[in-house]
This record gives structure tokens, C-alpha cells and sequence, in this order.
């Protein structure tokens, strides 16, 4: 089928109805294209270094876009792809592309931690030239960007070589020669994506974020008030734990009796609770200084980080449950007392460094896991994590040293205390396991699939819940003749939470936890336990579904060539619901999660739509006779090259996930908005009906 349309349109009248309709198709053309996006506008150059030369790219990318880097992992989003055309015989790559600036944040869709760009993107290339006769380096980009859609442009570079550049030359620095962006909707499978060497004269740049070399260029920050809440809150843990919460009274009479004046006190204590803060800030630089602010960012990765730190979590874990004591050396703790004796300001800043060696094995595990979560994130993180931690932290002994009454009302310390460590020692259990998943999705060993996760999980808080309820008991654990209201509240919440997880292994999509498992697809069985689940699976597989169909997210039925669905709903008589989405598409994903999902929507696409869905980033060749190159000169050789060129050329658009309602001749059966992307569930509801309304 040939999904390029012309438009034969004859002019006749007077000399100005010809010209009213040139000014009507000329804004009709300009209306037609507005929404092809171009969110990165590229330069690029080339400067001498030595006897070598570096490739120099700099993107700027539109506010609120980000665009993937090379170093996005395996089974995530679409990876930038960097193609060096004419390099056999011409000249020699030295190392790996290097890149400025990243970021990189969990993606709960694809189960994967996804590394882009901000704002501006900055990519070197070092190279020796071998070939003196050299005029051009050609280079092409296939890169993913995304917003609340996603798209992916490929850009070419032809840069010039200018004939000067000879060692002991003065630099030359020369503007490229830039072509104009092929930019065409999704157009890699991400599913498949390896670092391989696909033509003989196109050597890609994929490597390991391991081999990541960064160059300072500006990123903004983000999410660091969510980093500080979430520390402060783990702060506010650890202060209920038996090795900080007794040192509160203590500590707080030791400055009230000592002071000559009650003013003097509260002073000292204040003083007191800002050292305890300007200790773990120091520790947060201490650990950003050395690491680098993005360092930790790239080994959450890992397999081998993941692996240790899984383990380091079993160790705290078990500590917390009660079977030994982490603790630091005690002639650290002495030697801080001793300083602490000296009185005055160090005295004070001594005390405060003696409770945090002290206080070790119950806020370790807590520093720990918050420092590698914030630095996760990159830039200044780590700080603002050890920032809300230390004031939780400190604020108590502060406001009591002002308000000394308010002693008479803390809780006596007692069981109380060991029941909160216990709880914290299952959550450092549960988390654990979400780093061994990590390394087992990198490596795709497939030993901790969604329902292996799933079934430890429910095994940890069904244990957490009868340990609340009174039913285990561990070592540090007293006697108890009942359990207080407030710990059989916690408990009834364990429950239900553990019934929550239970329905996940049936293929529930658990959304509240969405962040931790592995996604659906990593599935040991494609529709869960008992194989009722949401997971795709093929024709072969399924019975009695019509041929060029299988069963798609929520088990929707959906075919994947137009062809193959146009045919089916003439037969059935139903209208065509197209989805226009990728392999890689985060949001397209989302959709089908969040929205697909919903009661009141999922029996609309299982029976009143037949559902195609069209990926642009299908990287299976088309067969010989079916390629074709489109009057913009686009070559047209995968089958996501196909869908691409029908979504621009049919819907002068090329974002991802659109969704389009039509009738069986293709004309589009909304009129409010003829297509829609990523929307509300309610936006979306609407606009369906809307659609199968018109087809009515």
C-alpha cells in the first residue's frame, strides 16, 4: 500500500481566487508541519590535539526534552548511536567517544537506570588521521529524545579537514558542514540493541558506562527536595533506634546542668545539633569529592557494584535483626570523649562526632543506602541526602535543650526501641534484593524474574507482619504480654501490603511498587502464575486468533501490520484504533500501563476497536521489492522506517506514542482532536468514545 497521498487540486477564476488559494495551501502547509519536532539543534567542529585531532559535538537540547546517551543500559531506552562513515583507511579512533555531563535516574518501565542528557549535550571524539589526502570526517547520530513523547532524529555531520592540519601547525578550529536531520521517529529496536560493528565502513561507538570518561558541561539539578525529604524521613528512623534515641534525655541534661545559665544551654545545644549536621554534610562532600559527583552515578550499573552492595545489605540486615553488633572501634568513640571533656566549642563538635561512631551500627546501614541512592543522581545529591538526614537527626536535641519540659513526655526507652530496629532490619532485607535484580537484569541471567521477586518480597513482610503481630520474636526482643495499639496498627499495614503483592504474581501490574521488581516482560512465565497475567504472547502460542494477531498488553488483541488489521476489521466491521509506538518509547509504555489499564478503558480496546500497532523503531528489514526511497530522498528499508514514513507523511507528525481512531477507508473519525498522545485516562476515555461514536 502506498501511503503517500497527492493532492491534484485545479485553479480556476479570477486572478484573485488564485491567489487566495496559494495563501490558503501555503498556511496549510505550514499548519501541516508544525508538528514535526526538532528538540536538539546541533554544532559541531574540529580541533587540533598533539598529533591527533578531536571531533568536537555540541547539542542544545530544548527545556523540559532529554536526550539518551550512549551509556543508557541495555533493555532501556534508545541509546545514542554515534557511526563513523568513512573511517576504514582515513583515520583511527582513539578510545571512546567521550561525553559532558549526564544524568541518570531508574526508569520503572523498563526496570533499567537510563543515563541522558539535560539542557546541552557535549560529545568528543579523538582520532588520528592516517590518509593525508582526507577532506571530510562523516559522521552520523541516531539518537532517542523525549518529553511526554518521544522521538528519534538521526543527524549527519560531513566535517570538514581543513588542508593545513599537519602536526606542529597552529590549531585550526573549523565549523563542520552540517546536513540537514533526518529526523524520522523511532527507528532502533532497543530490544535487540548490541555493540557490533554493522557495516564494514561503520564502526559504532557503544561501550560500558564503565568506560565513561565525562567533560565538564552544565546540567541542571533535579528532584534534590525528594532526595531531601526521603533522607530526613530515614533520619527521623534512625533517631527512633535504641542507639540514638536514649542519648536524647542524656545528652540534652548534660547541657542544661553544665551551663551556668539556662540561655547557655540552649546555646550549646544548638551548637551542639549543627555539629551533628556539619559532620554528615562533611561526610557527603567526603564522598562526592572522592567518587566524583557523577561517579557513583555510573557504577549503580554495575553488576559487580550491585552484587556488593547486595551483600554489604544482607550483613546490615541481619545485624539489625539481632544476630551480632556493627560497630566501629572503640578507641575512635574514647578518643572523641576525651576531646569532648575539653568543654567549649571542639568539646561540643567532639560530643557530636562520639554520638555519630556511637550511634554506627544503627545509622550506618541508613548512611549507607542513602548516600549510594542520592549519588545515583549525580552532582551535589550526596550532600543534600547527608543535609535532611543530620537535621532529622539533630532537630530533637535542639528543641529539647529549648523546651527542657517537654522531656517529661518522651517514651521511656525499652522494647520499643528493638522492635523499630527490627522493622528496619526487614526493609534493609527487602531492598537488598532490589540491587541483586539489578544485576540480574544487566546480565539477563533470568534467576530473579518478576515472580521470584515478587514471591521474596511476600515472604519478608508476611514475616515482618508476624513478627509485629507477637508470633516471632528475635534475640534482643522482651517479654511481652500484648502488643500496643500502635504496633498492631503497623502490623495490619504489613498485611495489607503483603496481600497487595500477592495478586502481582497473576500479572498484576502492582503500581505502587512499580520501581522495584523487574517489569512485566522479565517474567518467568509471559502471563504469570497460573497464565492469566498481562504479558504479550505470540499467534503461535494462542489459539483462535485471527492470522497476523497475538495478544498485547492487559491481553488486548493487536496486530502489528496495517495490512494484516484493516482486513480483519472490514470482516468484523469494527473502526481501527492505531498506535503509532516504539520498543523504546518510555512514555508509550506508560500508557499502556497507567491508562490501558483503567476499568472503564480496557473493555473499549478488547471490543469495540481493533487495535494496530505500528513500531517505528522495528529494525527488520523490509524485502527488497518493498523498499523505496520518498520524494524527500529518506530511504525506506526497515519496517520501522515504513511506519515512520506513513505517521509523518499521513499525520505530519513524528512523535510516539499517537493514537489515531479511523473507519475502514482510513479517514480519521475524530473531529475535536483527529489524534492524541500522552493524555490523561479521563482525556483519553473521552476522546475514544468520541471516535467510535462518529464510526456508529
Amino acid at each position: 500500500m502506498n501511503f503517500n497521498q497527492n493532492h491534484n487540486t485545479i485553479l480556476s477564476g479570477s486572478i484573485w481566487n488564485k491567489i487566495n488559494v496559494f495563501f490558503l495551501f501555503f498556511f496549510f502547509a505550514l499548519a501541516s508541519n508544525a508538528q514535526i519536532l526538532e528538540p536538539v539543534k546541533w554544532t559541531s567542529k574540529i580541533e587540533k590535539k598533539g598529533n591527533n585531532a578531536v571531533l568536537i559535538f555540541d547539542g542544545t537540547i530544548e527545556k523540559d526534552w532529554h536526550m539518551y546517551s550512549q551509556f543508557t543500559p541495555e533493555g532501556g531506552p534508545l541509546a545514542l548511536e554515534i557511526s563513523f562513515k568513512n573511517q576504514k583507511g582515513n583515520y583511527e579512533l582513539i578510545g571512546k567517544a567521550k561525553e559532558g555531563k549526564t544524568r541518570t535516574a531508574f526508569n520503572d518501565v523498563f526496570g533499567v537506570n537510563e543515563t541522558f542528557f539535560e539542557g546541552k549535550a557535549h560529545i568528543e571524539q579523538e582520532i588520528k588521521i592516517i590518509n593525508p589526502n582526507l577532506k571530510t570526517v562523516d559522521v552520523d547520530f541516531d539518537f532517542q529524545v523525549c518529553k511526554e513523547v518521544c522521538i528519534n532524529s538521526s543527524k549527519k555531520f560531513s566535517i570538514a579537514v581543513p588542508s593545513t592540519f599537519k602536526i606542529d601547525e597552529v590549531p585550526v578550529v573549523t565549523e563542520a558542514k552540517l546536513d540537514e536531520t533526518k529526523t524520522a521517529g523511532l527507528a532502533v529496536d532497543t530490544v535487540k540493541k548490541t555493540a557490533e560493528v554493522t557495516k564494514e565502513d561503520n564502526v559504532k561507538t557503544e561501550t560500558e558506562a564503565a568506560a565513561k570518561e565525562e567533560i565538564p558541561a552544565p546540567a541542571p539539578s533535579r528532584s534534590l527536595w525528594s532526595i531531601f525529604f526521603i533522607a530526613f524521613l530515614s533520619g527521623f528512623a534512625a533517631l527512633l533506634t535504641p542507639c540514638v534515641f536514649p542519648m536524647i534525655p542524656m545528652t540534652v541534661s548534660f547541657f542544661t546542668k553544665q551551663s551556668k545559665s539556662r540561655a547557655k544551654g540552649i546555646r550549646n545545644a544548638i551548637i551542639y545539633g549543627f555539629s551533628i549536621i556539619a559532620i554528615y554534610v562533611i561526610l557527603g562532600l567526603i564522598v562526592t569529592k572522592i567518587f566524583g559527583a557523577d561517579a557513583l552515578n555510573a557504577l549503580s550499573t554495575d553488576v559487580w557494584f550491585n552484587l556488593i552492595f547486595f551483600v554489604i545489605l544482607i550483613i546490615f540486615a541481619t545485624s539489625f535483626l539481632g544476630a551480632f553488633e556493627i560497630m566501629l572501634p572503640n578507641s575512635w568513640a574514647n578518643k572523641a570523649d576525651q576531646q569532648a571533656d575539653k568543654g567549649g566549642l571542639i568539646g561540643i563538635l567532639f560530643m557530636a562526632l562520639a554520638l555519630a561512631i556511637v550511634s554506627f551500627s544503627c545509622t550506618g546501614p541508613i548512611v549507607g543506602t542513602l548516600l549510594v541512592e542520592a549519588a545515583s543522581n549525580g552532582g551535589i545529591a550526596p550532600v543534600v541526602g547527608m543535609l535532611g538526614f543530620s537535621s532529622a537527626l539533630a532537630l530533637p536535641f535542639m528543641l529539647f535543650a529549648m523546651f527542657p519540659g517537654w522531656l517529661n513526655s518522651l517514651p521511656k526507652s525499652g522494647g520499643w526501641l528493638n522492635t523499630v530496629k527490627v522493622v528496619l532490619g526487614f526493609l534493609e532485607l527487602a531492598l537488598a534484593f532490589k540491587f541483586l535484580s539489578n544485576a540480574d537484569l544487566v546480565l539477563q541471567l533470568h534467576f530473579l524474574e518478576r515472580e521470584v521477586f515478587i514471591a521474596i518480597w511476600i515472604a519478608i513482610f508476611a514475616a515482618l507482619t508476624l513478627y509485629l503481630f507477637g508470633k516471632i520474636t528475635l534475640p534482643h526482643d522482651s517479654p511481652m504480654q500484648h502488643i500496643s495499639v500502635g504496633r498492631l496498627y503497623l502490623g495490619l499495614l504489613t498485611l495489607v501490603f503483603t496481600m497487595y503483592l500477592i495478586p502481582g504474581l497473576w500479572g498484576a501490574p502492582l503500581k505502587l511498587i512499580s520501581a522495584f521488581p523487574p517489569p512485566p516482560q522479565y517474567s518467568e512465565s509471559p502471563f504469570g502464575v497460573g497464565g492469566s497475567g498481562n504479558a504479550t504472547g505470540s499467534s503461535e502460542s494462542i489459539k483462535g486468533l485471527p492470522e497476523g494477531a497475538e495478544l498485547g498488553p492487559h491481553g488486548i488483541m493487536v496486530f502489528h501490520d496495517y495490512e494484516d488489521g484493516l482486513a480483519y476489521a472490514k470482516e468484523i466491521n469494527k473502526p481501527i484504533m492505531l498506535d503509532f509506538t516504539g520498543y523504546a518509547c518510555v512514555n508509550c509504555r506508560k500508557m499502556e500501563n497507567n491508562v490501558w489499564s483503567e476499568p472503564t478503558i480496557l473493555p473499549i480496546l478488547k471490543n469495540d476497536v481493533v487495535l494496530i500497532s505500528l513500531y517505528v523503531d522495528d529494525k527488520r528489514e523490509l524485502p527488497k521489492e518493498e523498499q523505496f526511497v520518498t520524494a524527500s530522498g529518506d530511504k525506506i528499508i526497515t519496517v520501522g522506517d515504513k511506519w515512520t514514513d506513513f505517521m509523518i507523511s499521513k499525520y505530519k507528525t513524528n512523535t510516539q506514542p499517537l493514537y489515531v481512531i479511523t473507519d475502514l477507508q482510513g479517514n480519521n473519525m475524530n473531529t475535536s482532536k483527529p489524534t492524541i498522545s500522552y493524555v490523561s485516562a479521563d482525556e483519553y476515555l473521552k476522546w475514544l468514545k468520541e471516535g467510535i461514536s462518529n464510526f456508529k
